[in-house]
């Protein structure tokens, strides 16, 4: 029996751009469906069901950013940004509204490909281990690998592939300081260079999300000049 081609929704307006990243992706193996719409981009999302998003930031109608905030309202599907602007406030924008990655214009279509292939990988989270043990806890927190869900006080809450490998990381060794290096290893398995600030980024969203659900208990402490700890 075949295995089924993972899926990937291209959401651009430029149909040359759209094209090739298709045309590229497909010699990988890739199934691929173009949106050339922002007001198409949501219920193209819940129908085609893809494994991973790749979302313009620039479309008519509605914008990439208003579409990741959408989509990350209800599925936690990787999701990669493709931007003209190179002012790190936008990127970090993208980050903020839920994005998992971002590519700058111009970019080559094998790049995309190969931040696709990254971010499918680590949404997968194939961690190695020597137990079968796939739920990790401390204190109201509770991760499920198999799963990807995480529960607070028993309430599930959504967080984006990289905040739950952030998560996953400091609930494994609650009280270890982690540097923003280390926490970048974590989240990006190709040696990209990421800026501490978006370690940042992520690190506010997910710090934000864990304290809507405990009356503001701040689980996850700054250290100032070195990173970031559960505490």
């Amino acid at each position: 029996m075949s295995i089924a081609a993972q899926k990937i929704l291209i959401i651009e307006d430029e149909p040359k751009i759209a094209n090739l990243v298709k045309d590229f992706l497909s010699l990988d193996g890739y199934e691929s469906l173009l949106v050339h719409d922002g007001a198409l981009a949501i219920d193209s999302v819940r129908s085609y069901q893809p494994d991973c998003v790749i979302l313009d930031l620039m479309l008519p109608n509605v914008d990439g950013l208003t579409i990741c905030k959408e989509i990350r309202s209800f599925s936690n599907v990787p999701i990669i940004m493709l931007t003209a602007r190179v002012d790190e406030i936008d990127r970090l924008k993208g980050l903020k509204s839920g994005a998992d990655d971002y590519v700058c214009k111009p970019f080559s279509a094998k790049e995309v490909v190969a931040r696709v292939e990254s971010v499918l990988r680590r949404s997968a989270l194939n961690f190695a281990t020597q137990s079968s043990e796939n739920t990790f806890s401390y204190k109201d927190i509770t991760l499920n690998l198999d799963q990807f869900t995480c529960l607070v006080n028993k309430q599930a809450i959504e967080l984006t592939p990289v905040e739950f490998r952030l998560l996953l990381a400091m609930i494994k060794k609650p009280s270890v300081v982690f540097s923003r290096e280390t926490l970048m290893n974590h989240c990006y398995d190709d040696q990209r260079i990421v800026s501490d600030r978006t370690i940042d980024s992520h690190m506010k969203n997910l710090r934000h999300k864990l304290t809507a659900q405990t009356n503001n208990e701040q689980f996850i402490q700054a250290v100032y000049g070195v990173g970031y700890k559960l505490q």
